[in-house]
């Protein structure tokens, strides 16, 4: 069959199923789960991929994760893994839309929490279920197999549990077979429909830090009779901010604390101080150098104020690398997806971290990003409101949101891709 009658299939099969992709979305978007919780999402994923007689349809893999496997009626040794992530995050939804969440999980560690797909997860299952449609529609045509990976805890479980894409491929979901090529991509506040991309990392490398500060618990009128660990915790996050000074200007890093955890209350001197936080940086190599400098800081900022101070790094994620020969190989997929050449560019550089990287970093692949709000792109080619839209509003934010109609784009994104690498076109 041509391959100008696959796409148009697939585009036919794609506005077809659009609808249900919408409504799956609303309902994950209702219904989300925070991570090493996805229960209700994983059961979503697995009847959808048995309705549609997938050779294998594999569930707890690391936790909640699914991986369905769909072997094409062609012969062919490539195997292409689809990836999408599940997991929700402990943040207040205020998109606007009708169907809100209003979920609060008062188990989680650390909660109670609001719980909202401030990232977007819900549509990259709800696109990625939708491909599953098409693709399982298209079989007979397709010269190899397709694993569809459903992923768990991409936001990183609780600490002291395990998960994400690196359980996920310790567990083997990726084993048998083993693909020839990881992709996906994220949703992001760009234009609708607008493919994103960048040659090297195109997202950055990350671990949690866990900074313990202990001084000695006392009374608050006496503080001379203990010691207060809040001054010295206080003290090394203004000294944060001067890290940057101590690394190379050119490679973007950052440190943030998102969270102070005390044992105190309004009238007591607790004993111990724990910071919470993450490190980001673009280039891989310099995280190293910047938790040595980090624990450097922690350690004798808290000496100074005659308290201790323990630093952990956790759950680290290698930087999510697009090589320059894969990307070269993907343009003229992802400009046949988008329409023409202004619907695909290059983005700004970002701090965010994504653990699809234990997949394509392992396997080979390319990771992208989707536009899915009212933008448009300035003379730089960065982001702006579009006139009369609804602004714009980054992941992670309680008032981000996504465009329905975009969802469809990216149906057809994860379709082409599949069939594009399969057939030998997508390939280095």
């Amino acid at each position: 069959m041509a391959e100008d009658t696959i796409y148009a299939g697939f585009d036919r099969a794609a506005a077809a199923v659009a609808d249900q992709v919408v409504r799956w979305r609303h309902h994950l978007h209702q219904h989300p789960e925070l991570s090493n919780r996805e229960s209700g999402t994983a059961q979503l994923i697995s009847e959808h991929l048995r309705s549609l007689r997938f050779d294998e349809v594999r569930t707890g893999v690391a936790g909640h994760g699914v991986v369905g496997v769909l072997r094409g009626g062609r012969p062919g040794d490539r195997v292409i893994a689809l990836r999408a992530d599940i997991d929700a995050l402990p943040v207040p939804d205020l998109c606007g839309v009708p169907f809100a969440s209003h979920v609060v999980d008062e188990n989680y560690p650390g909660g109670p929490f609001p719980v909202s797909h401030a990232c977007g997860h819900d549509c990259h299952t709800s696109m990625l279920m939708g491909a599953a449609t098409v693709l399982a529609g298209a079989r007979e045509n397709l010269p190899g197999t397709v694993l569809f990976v459903f992923q768990p805890a991409e936001e990183g479980p609780p600490v002291d549990e395990r998960g994400g894409a690196r359980a996920m491929v310790d567990d083997g979901a990726c084993a048998d077979p083993e693909p020839t090529m990881a992709f996906g991509f994220h949703v992001t506040p760009y234009p609708k429909g607008y493919i994103g991309y960048r040659v090297g990392n195109q997202f950055g490398a990350s671990c949690l830090i866990k900074i313990v500060i202990t001084g000695r618990q006392v009374h608050g009128s006496t503080p001379w009779m203990g010691i207060d660990p809040m001054p010295a915790a206080g003290a090394v996050m203004t000294g944060i901010g001067q890290l940057y000074r101590q690394l190379d200007a050119f490679d973007p890093i950052t440190v943030t604390i998102g969270h102070v955890e005390d044992v105190g209350r309004f009238n007591i001197i607790g004993e111990r101080v724990t910071l919470w936080g993450t490190i980001r940086c673009a280039i891989e190599t310099d995280m190293s150098e910047a938790q040595t400098r980090l624990e450097t800081l922690a350690t004798h900022t808290a000496l100074a104020y005659n308290c201790s101070a323990t630093v952990e790094y956790l759950q680290d994620v290698p930087a999510v690398h697009n090589g320059s020969r894969w990307m070269a190989a993907g343009l003229p997929t992802f400009r046949r997806v988008g329409g023409g050449a202004d619907k695909v560019g290059g983005t700004a550089p970002t701090l965010g971290y994504d653990d699809v990287s234990e997949f394509v970093n392992r396997y080979g692949g390319l990771y992208v990003t989707l536009g899915v709000q009212d933008a448009e792109l300035d003379d730089s080619g960065m982001p702006r409101p579009a006139p009369g839209g609804r602004g714009l509003y980054i992941n992670h934010n309680p008032h981000f949101y996504a465009d329905d109609d975009t969802l469809v784009t990216g149906v057809r994104l994860h379709s082409y891709v599949a069939y594009d690498h399969l057939s030998g076109t997508l390939v280095v």
